[in-house]
């Protein structure tokens, strides 16, 4: 495909809270914000049925239409949402050079980083089928729709830890499956997570991995099948020639809750100048003044779960949105003001 670079004022990718909330500020402060939707449009919102703990909505809204609802809003303040995915973003010329995975080419004068991160899966039947019902990635958002339901969380870090810990406001019994016989979590998670022991609100399942979860979205999660090695890493012997001394069995629960990790969306940002931490997070600058999405490259900001490893709730991506599209109004103004004063020195020098 032929390059024909369309130019914009400020391009936005990822159309989840944090993209959509910057590009309401964005629209409202007349820089006519592009957005590239990526290859999860509205981000991970979309995988919950019912988001309970969003400001403003008390009896709860699903998460599908909560990030419609934000596009309309940034759409009406003059926003342009399109289908596209970046594949790259040349920061080493003004204007920026962001070209998508189909081939077409923009370039910007500004660039907020809100594509967001991606929750690692077990990619095991039933997964996919029934995330959003019953299977969920969030268990600050999903676990209060489970209440008095035996729940099972899957992973061995400090995630699984806080969510497990978490999960046992609402549940009869957790489940804490871990492929490994130690955990990956630091002292002060496991310490909470075996008074819960203690205390008979969680079972801690070691050297064992969910190989299916059973359930159908109309009447939810019944059980899941598992796997138990006492080497650990269950899966992985089931083809081998240790095969028969792999354990088999199932557990009812009503919820699953997988806290394995997630992945940064920021490979199209591996060759710029953008700093990205050992696991692909964006480095902001942070702090207590204004530029606190800045990133190392002057005119690109990152908001949302491309940079917060932590919290990761829909309220702080907004957030951290709407802020991204505060600085970067600022950086324009800022640069519209120096092109100015350098026309009217050139004119003098005339």
């Amino acid at each position: 495909m032929s390059e024909q670079a369309e130019h914009r004022r400020l391009i936005i990718a990822g159309s989840g809270i944090a993209g959509m909330t910057a590009a309401v500020y964005a629209g409202r402060a007349n820089n006519d914000p592009l957005v590239l939707e990526g290859d999860e449009p509205g981000g991970q919102l979309t995988l919950t049925t019912d988001v309970a703990n969003y400001p403003g909505f008390p009896d709860g809204i699903n998460g599908t239409e909560l990030v419609n609802r934000m596009k309309d809003q940034a759409t009406n303040f003059g926003a342009e949402v399109e289908n596209g995915i970046v594949e790259s973003i040349d920061d080493s010329a003004r204007p920026f050079r962001v070209e998508l995975t189909d081939g077409t080419v923009y370039t910007c004068d500004a660039f907020i980083a809100a594509s967001g991160a991606s929750a690692r899966t077990l990619a095991i039947p039933g997964e996919d089928e029934l995330m959003g019902y019953g299977v969920s990635t969030c268990a600050t958002c999903d676990g209060a729709f489970f209440r008095d339901e035996d729940m099972l969380v899957v992973g061995g870090g400090d995630a699984a830890m806080e969510e497990a810990s978490f999960l046992t406001k609402f549940a009869d019994t957790v489940y804490l499956a871990h492929r490994r016989e130690e955990f990956r979590a630091e002292d002060y998670w496991v310490d909470r997570i075996m008074e819960h022991v203690d205390a008979g609100d969680v079972e801690i399942m070691r050297n064992t991995e969910a190989v299916e979860i059973h359930g159908t979205r109309e009447d939810g999660i019944d059980g899941v099948s598992l796997v138990r090695h006492p080497d650990g890493h269950p899966t992985e012997k089931l083809d081998s020639d240790r095969a028969d001394e792999v354990e088999h069995f199932e557990q009812d629960v009503g919820a699953v809750f997988l806290a394995i990790g997630h992945t940064p969306n920021t490979d199209y940002l591996e060759d710029s100048d953008v700093k990205l931490d050992e696991t692909g997070y964006i480095h902001t600058q942070g702090g207590r003044d204004g530029g606190q999405t800045k990133t190392a490259v002057p005119g690109i900001f990152g908001a949302g779960d491309v940079v917060d490893h932590h919290y990761q709730q829909a309220i702080t991506a907004g957030g951290m949105g709407s802020k991204a599209a505060l600085d970067a109004d600022d950086f324009l103004e800022d640069e519209a003001e120096a092109t100015a004063a350098e026309a009217g020195v050139a004119e003098t020098d005339d």
